[in-house]
């Protein structure tokens, strides 16, 4: 059941960006995009929260401003690169987050020596390269570097979420209050540029990507929360797979193959980043097992 939540979530994904693509070519705007994005979210988690008495003020307000200010401006950064490239790009380009924490952990965090990681970061970024040549026009370039920056903040916002976590913020509250400050942003965005979208297939693509995303919100929760998070974490990349395939059926989107391998190469990468994080993990959580036995091997008594 853990496998089906996270291939399901990874599907509405997948469905998420085509229809960010689908109401961006019918004319909705960015800001509009964004505040359909959030406001599910914080329908469903705001009265459910009420009527189950639960508070809604967080642990720690610098963490969640910090990952809400990392996470909000990789959303518009990713919401463009979908509006401006084929689907597959855009989303391989949005999954690049676990290689961005790769290389900070090998540069920053101690473990430069790490040939895997090394090789991880290295196999990624060629992926990149793969899929930018022969896929990205010449008019398309900085649509493909805001999908790249797109990745770079979510990797800043994951590290913010573990942090969260580690405090003992429940997931609904983080996801919460994330999807409040995507509103406001949307709104103030809206303020600016003002309200566009009047085609009724635009307003039905925008209701559609919000309910695809709080769809797949939820159900990416409640597959990390039933078993292996490595397995999870692994499946997330299937999302990439399915980008392809609605990308094909609907747009004719033909990677080369050139692309292709830049795809493997960024999830294979992605797959081999995760693991090593959940080895390293593991590692440190069986330091202070092994030595509290062998202080009770000491000191019986």
């Amino acid at each position: 059941m853990q496998s089906l939540w996270m291939l399901l979530a990874c599907a509405m994904f997948a469905m998420m960006g085509a229809f960010v693509k689908v109401a961006a070519d019918l004319g909705a705007t960015l800001p509009e995009i964004v505040l359909f994005r959030g406001i599910p979210s914080v329908l469903l988690l705001f009265f459910w929260a009420r009527s189950t008495r639960r508070t809604i003020r967080p642990s720690s307000w610098r963490l969640h401003i910090w990952r809400n200010i990392s996470g909000i401006a990789s959303m518009w950064l990713g919401f463009f690169a979908l509006s401006q490239l084929a689907l597959p790009t855009a989303i391989s380009l949005n999954y690049t987050a676990p290689l961005f924490i790769a290389g900070w952990l090998m540069f920053f965090g101690g473990a430069q020596r790490d040939p895997v990681r090394v090789l991880a970061v290295l196999a990624g970024f060629l992926g990149v390269l793969g899929i930018l040549r022969p896929s990205v026009e010449h008019d398309q370039w900085m649509a493909a570097l805001m999908g790249l920056g797109a990745g770079g903040l979510a990797a800043i916002a994951m590290m913010q979420i573990r942090q969260l976590g580690q405090i003992g913020e429940p997931e609904w509250r983080t996801v919460l209050l994330f999807s409040i400050g995507v509103c406001i942003s949307g709104v103030v965005g809206i303020g600016v540029q003002g309200w566009r979208t009047s085609d009724p297939l635009a307003l039905l693509a925008l209701t559609g990507l919000g309910l695809a995303g709080l769809v797949g919100q939820l159900t990416m929760t409640r597959a990390f929360g039933l078993g292996s998070t490595l397995l999870t974490a692994a499946l997330q990349y299937t999302t990439i797979i399915f980008a392809a395939l609605i990308g094909i059926l609907f747009w004719g989107d033909r990677p080369a193959p050139l692309a292709w391998a830049g795809m493997a190469l960024i999830i294979g990468s992605g797959l081999l980043s995760v693991w090593r994080t959940h080895m390293e993990s593991r590692t440190l959580r069986s330091r202070p097992l092994a030595g509290a036995q062998q202080t009770k091997e000491v000191n019986p008594s």
